[in-house]
């Protein structure tokens, strides 16, 4: 890892590749595109709208994020990625039905010059949909190289000087970690052999890694918590981080659930329901690809409340998710929850939440942190799994050993902190004015 004065320059272009080319991934670069223009701004975006505050309160410098740490500029992204349709990224963006058609008419010249390349794609892994422009290959090794050399290819084309990949697909059906997943090795003699294991999301992990790019996963497939990836990324010197955008309900959740805590209120149930009506939700009505999410978003409480650490308050609560798919609603998620709270002398209380969200609103500007974060990390030498970008994702990857944190605040300090440590800067302790007084 490397400290302010060797952490390489963010000059030159920046190549933001993104499986999947739908609703999240047209709605994150057309609001680039609309934010260069100057008829749009970035809210949402830790990176371009955050502050950090640096040293002692009274010294009262609190720069923009984007001021302290070198990013790449806005106007030195340039955008690509794959989809199993043939759609440009305007015919995508008007099909997903997330922005207004004047938008996207001032942005059409530009949106229709970025064209998917051929996606890998296996109907088994995700059931709901029926890809039409999918590469061909006698084996998933095969597939893997032709992903490798679209990366080569497009780093040429556009002359670029780095590059990121963020997952922004579909869910995936549900699996569990398989002993081709354990090594290197045996990943790449499976990829080799078309291990039925393989996800395709796989594929473009040890594509992106193999060729030196940082990847973030942007759903809640296995992609980058298997150990072969993981040994790859650290035996290639590449950032990952992951796994899954965290928007809508869970983030409400783990907004709540640290106040909960804090306050030692007690929890008796959680009960989430949703509706939304866009591709994701047409993906989530198979039972298998809903599995995947649902363990991706029933974690969150767990780890947050710590029932084994105050079982009177929190143990053996009900947490229940459901999603349904409802296509009139859109990209318009709904989501409710219903949360049964206790008090002071076990008296229940109850609080409603009813949030109308947008999915790919909500989820754009991750995906714009995402990929700044990740080249940052990785000029700063960076390798592995990025715990510090926990913030982003419902099901946050850590090292061997440790538990996830949830807690957004709790994520949001870490981050901020090691932004600060990078740079050289104190890290921020909220220890008050005697400790200070005594330093001094």
């Amino acid at each position: 890892m490397k400290k302010k004065n060797d952490i390489l320059s963010a000059n030159g272009k920046l190549g933001v590749l993104t499986p999947g080319m739908g609703a999240v991934s047209t709605t994150f670069v057309a609001g680039v595109l609309s934010i260069r223009k100057g008829i749009g701004r970035p809210i949402g975006s830790l990176t371009q709208m955050g502050t950090i505050r640096l040293g002692k309160r009274t010294e009262k410098r609190i720069p923009m994020i984007k001021e302290f740490i070198p990013l790449t500029e806005l106007d030195n992204l340039v955008f690509g990625g794959w989809d199993i349709f043939e759609d440009n990224m305007y015919e995508a963006a008007v099909h997903a039905g997330v922005l207004k058609k004047d938008l996207l008419e001032s942005l059409r010249s530009e949106l229709e010059s970025i064209r998917p390349m051929s996606a890998v794609f296996d109907p088994d892994y995700v059931k709901r949909l029926n890809g039409t422009f999918i590469k061909k290959g006698k084996t998933k090794m095969e597939l893997a190289d032709q992903l490798r050399e679209d990366i080569r290819q497009f780093k040429i084309e556009n002359k670029l000087d780095r590059m990121v990949m963020i997952w922004c697909g579909s869910t995936e059906t549900y699996i569990e970690s398989d002993p081709v997943h354990e090594t290197l090795a045996a990943f790449e003699k499976g990829l080799k052999e078309n291990d039925t294991a393989i996800a395709p999301s796989m594929i473009y992990a040890y594509a992106a890694l193999k060729e030196k790019v940082p990847y973030g996963n942007g759903a809640p497939n296995l992609t980058v918590d298997i150990p072969a990836i993981q040994e790859l990324a650290l035996q290639n010197n590449v950032p990952i981080s992951g796994k899954d955008f965290k928007t809508g309900q869970t983030l409400m959740k783990t907004i709540i659930a640290p106040g909960l805590k804090a306050r030692l209120l007690g929890l008796s149930g959680w009960f989430s329901t949703n509706i939304l009506g866009n591709r994701d939700g047409e993906v989530l009505d198979e039972p298998l690809s809903f599995k995947s999410k649902e363990v991706s978003k029933l974690g969150a409480l767990e780890y947050i409340l710590q029932p084994e650490v105050y079982p009177d308050l929190y143990k053996d609560f009900y947490h229940k998710v459901r999603i349904n798919y409802y296509p009139p609603r859109g990209d318009n998620k709904e989501g409710w929850d219903n949360i049964d709270i206790f008090g002071w002398l076990d008296y229940p209380m109850q609080i409603k939440v009813d949030f109308l969200c947008r999915d790919s609103i909500l989820a754009a500007p991750l995906v714009l942190d995402l990929a700044l974060l990740m080249d940052f990390a990785t000029r700063a030498g960076m390798t592995g799994i990025q715990e510090w970008l926990s913030f982003f994702y419902k099901s946050p990857m850590v090292g061997e050993g440790l538990y996830p944190e949830h807690d957004l605040f709790i994520q949001l300090k870490k981050l901020k902190n090691t932004l600060r440590y990078l740079m050289g800067e104190d890290l921020i302790t909220h220890l008050g004015l005697e400790y200070y007084e005594q330093k001094q």
